[in-house]
This record gives C-alpha cells, sequence and structure tokens, in this order.
C-alpha cells in the first residue's frame, strides 16, 4: 500500500476524543447539541460513573459544558459540546479520514 506522508499523520488523533466513549459522547453531541445526562447513559449504555469520568475529561479539554440545575425538585445534569468541541470533533474526523484513506 502506498501512502503520502502528508497525508498520514497518526498524531492528529485527539487522544481525548479517540477513547470509545469519549467518542461516543462527541458523535452524539455534536448531532443532539445537548443531551440530559441519563439520555447520554442510556444512549451510549454505559454506567453513570463510566459517564461522568468521560464527561469531566471532555470538559477539562473544554469540549464539553456540563450545566447542572433543576427540572421541578428534581435535579437534572446536561452536557453540551462547545464551539471548540465541535472544532476538534471536526478535525478529529478529518484527520481519521485521510489515516484510513479513500475507500472503494
Amino acid at each position: 500500500m502506498k501512502t503520502s506522508g502528508a497525508r498520514f499523520d497518526i498524531g492528529k488523533i485527539d487522544d481525548v476524543i479517540h477513547g470509545r466513549l469519549r467518542l461516543g459522547v462527541m458523535a452524539y453531541l455534536a448531532n443532539a447539541e445537548v443531551a440530559d445526562f441519563n439520555e447520554l447513559k442510556s444512549a451510549l449504555e454505559v454506567t453513570q460513573g463510566n459517564l461522568s469520568v468521560q464527561l469531566r475529561t471532555l470538559e477539562t479539554a473544554g469540549y464539553v459544558a456540563i450545566e447542572k440545575g433543576f427540572l421541578g425538585r428534581k435535579p437534572r445534569t446536561q452536557a453540551r459540546i462547545t464551539p471548540a468541541g465541535r472544532k476538534a470533533f471536526a478535525a478529529y474526523l478529518e484527520a481519521l479520514g485521510k489515516l484510513i484513506g479513500p475507500t472503494g
């Protein structure tokens, strides 16, 4: 297989996004913009603890904003993709596409 050195750059894969669960969160939020914690937990089929840790990692990177509040008397946590997160996700997908190369 012949590849162009300029196109194949594994270093452009964002390690923060590349984890399976964090990638799932970013893909979900890129489409939905905002999601309740329980909605994400259900969609990604993960435990509360695991999702919390992964959201914190994305929040620390500035890719996701976590909003806590109440809906009536019930606590509510929402995750929202940030503009920086949207840009990072687009760059991640572009880098992944270049890494994989043309198919077909």
